[in-house]
């Protein structure tokens, strides 16, 4: 059974930072590119990062170019989000995802080009 589990949201003061990881399980994703998404109350999810299956390639939402990177560990088959210089607008719930195609690399998802979602986590930046 596939799962990915994320961790290291909570809550934080505007400008501090915080890690969040992704453990994949089940099965190796060292040939699909990974994503974070988040979404807001209120609001629909959306595209923050993401990282080509090599690590060679990654793209970030405008909002957050500069100061949230994106990595990967194929040996743990782990996902990470470096989130710096946080802002009250970065309050959401993060989820990281994988591509449903087999080495293909998209630099701005949608919902509809994800296979599998983790459960989410929570990060909220008070001001």
């Amino acid at each position: 059974q596939v799962q990915l589990v994320e961790s290291g949201g909570g809550f934080v003061q505007a400008g501090g930072s915080l890690r969040l990881s992704c453990a994949a399980s089940g099965r190796t994703f060292s040939n699909y590119a990974m994503y974070w998404f988040r979404q807001a109350p209120g609001k629909e999810r959306e595209f923050v990062s993401g990282i080509s299956w090599s690590g060679r390639n990654t793209s970030y939402a405008d909002s957050v170019k500069g100061r949230f990177t994106i990595s990967r560990d194929n040996t743990k088959n782990t996902l990470y989000l470096q989130m710096n210089s946080l802002k009250p607008e970065d309050t959401a719930v993060y989820y990281c995802a994988v591509d449903r195609s087999y080495r293909w690399y998209r630099t701005l998802p949608t919902s509809r080009d994800v296979s599998y979602w983790g459960q989410g986590t929570q990060v909220t930046v008070s001001s």
